[in-house]
Order: C-alpha cells, then sequence, then structure tokens
C-alpha cells in the first residue's frame, strides 16, 4: 500500500484520497447467522450516505465495521487509504478519526456536558486543556446546546444529549462521522432537533455514513441510499431515484410499508 502514501495534491487521474471509506468483500457472521455478506461500498470524500433497510437486516452491523467495534469475518476496509488496525494505539487513533454517534447517547454521566466534549481531545489528540474548552463551547454553540455547558447529561433531555454526543465526536474533528439510528432512542419532538443539526451538518460537507428509519432526513440530506435486506446491498440509487422508482422488489415492499401514500 505503500505507493498510495502520496500527498494529496499530487497530480494523476483520480488522486486515491477521494475514496474515504472502501470497504471490500465483506463478511461478517454472528454464529450461524450471515449478517453480511459480500459488501462491497466505498463512501466519498464529503459524501452523505443513508442506509436504511428493514430492522435486522444488517444497517447497525455495517455502521460499527468501519471504525472496528464490530470486527469482520473476511474482506477489507481501509479508511483514507489505510486499512483499519486490529487493536491498540493505532486503533484508538483511527477511532479519532472516525466520529460515532449510537442510539443511546453514550455520555459519561459523573462528567459534565462540557467535560464530556473536550475529554477525548484533551486525552487522545493531547490538546491543551484551555484550547479544547473554547473548542468545545464553540461545538456546543454549533448544536444549539451551548447554555448547557456546566449541567450533566441527566439534567438534559434526550435530544439536548444526543447533540452533545454529536458535538463531542465533532471535537475530534474526525474525517467521517457514523450515525448508528441516532434518533430512535428520541421522542417524537426531540427528533428534528438532532436531525436539524446532522443536516447543517451534512451541508457543511461532513462525510457521513447515517443508518436511519427517518425518511424525511433520508430524501433532503443524502447524496446516496444503500438499502439493504438480509445482510446484503440490495440496492443503491439517488434519493430521487430511490423514493420515486426504486428499482427491486425487495425496496418496493419496504417503501409500501413506510411511506403512506
Amino acid at each position: 500500500m505503500s505507493e498510495v502514501s502520496v500527498t494529496k495534491d499530487a497530480g494523476g487521474p483520480e488522486p486515491a484520497t477521494d475514496k474515504l471509506v472502501v470497504l471490500d468483500n465483506i463478511n461478517k457472521h454472528f454464529g450461524a447467522l450471515h449478517v453480511l455478506q459480500d459488501i462491497d461500498l466505498t463512501i466519498a470524500r464529503g459524501e452523505v450516505v443513508v442506509v436504511i433497510g428493514p430492522s435486522g437486516s444488517g444497517k447497525s452491523t455495517l455502521c460499527r465495521t468501519i471504525n472496528r467495534l464490530e470486527t469482520v469475518d473476511s474482506g477489507s476496509i481501509t479508511i483514507d487509504d489505510r486499512p483499519l488496525p486490529e487493536e491498540g494505539r493505532e486503533l484508538a487513533k483511527l477511532r479519532a478519526d472516525v466520529g460515532m454517534v449510537f442510539q443511546s447517547f453514550n455520555l459519561f454521566a459523573h462528567k459534565t456536558v462540557l467535560e464530556n466534549v473536550t475529554l477525548g481531545q484533551t486525552k487522545v489528540r493531547r490538546t491543551d486543556k484551555q484550547t479544547a474548552e473554547q473548542k468545545g463551547r464553540a461545538l456546543l454553540d454549533r448544536v444549539g446546546v451551548g447554555n448547557q455547558a456546566d449541567k450533566y447529561p441527566a439534567q438534559l433531555s434526550g435530544g439536548q444529549q444526543q447533540r452533545v454526543a454529536i458535538a463531542r465526536a465533532l471535537a475530534m474533528d474526525p474525517k467521517v462521522m457514523l450515525f448508528d439510528e441516532p434518533t430512535s432512542a428520541l421522542d417524537p419532538e426531540m427528533i428534528n432537533e438532532v436531525l436539524e443539526v446532522m443536516q447543517q451538518l451534512a451541508r457543511d460537507g461532513m462525510t457521513m455514513v447515517v443508518v436511519t428509519h427517518e425518511m424525511g432526513f433520508a430524501r433532503s440530506a443524502a447524496n446516496r441510499v444503500v438499502f439493504m435486506a438480509d445482510g446484503r446491498i440490495v440496492e443503491e440509487a439517488t434519493p430521487e431515484q430511490f423514493f420515486s422508482n426504486p428499482r427491486s422488489d425487495r425496496a418496493k415492499d419496504f417503501l409500501s410499508k413506510i411511506l403512506h401514500h
């Protein structure tokens, strides 16, 4: 792989760096269950890919393999031309480059909102405390919870906690953000406040992989919709194509169940 470590502005027909995340022939089993089957997926820098499909189709597992929260049985994953490290310090460094937002907010309950956002910066990125706090406050402002900086997570609504979790991931200056059903644990009135933050990130050019049931978000924010069923990618298309004219029967069936026209 050494020949790929060229500088970003080197000439050439197609800089490899445009392909930020590459999954090549990924397979994953949980016991006898083949949850990811021959998955090939390339995500370009600045692209927003929304992964949808019925429950149990492998969407969350796919998302979690990208930062090695789930190991794979075969195939390869590269991020910014570098293979996913197995473990140890290199993996920790990679995870800093790959922001992750979960269904459950995974905030540290005994730390304030600001401490939650600065912790990774000081521990992993070795940022000094003052710089980390300035950046943390700016990011909390950006996601609309700047006035909650000194509170503890339990004092916040679910929507506010999820926005703090997004700020915490952004604080690491990730190359790509993974969202694993980020609104599924929220009350309906809180879903939009989180989706709005994600919409803004998409407009700002953040590379994003979003597993979600929110079809409105998929329509408006995605560059590409990836439809999964039974551990496979069944269909990939622009939102316009996918929602108005899905090619596979599996996708047609799925959409007919969830879109009440």
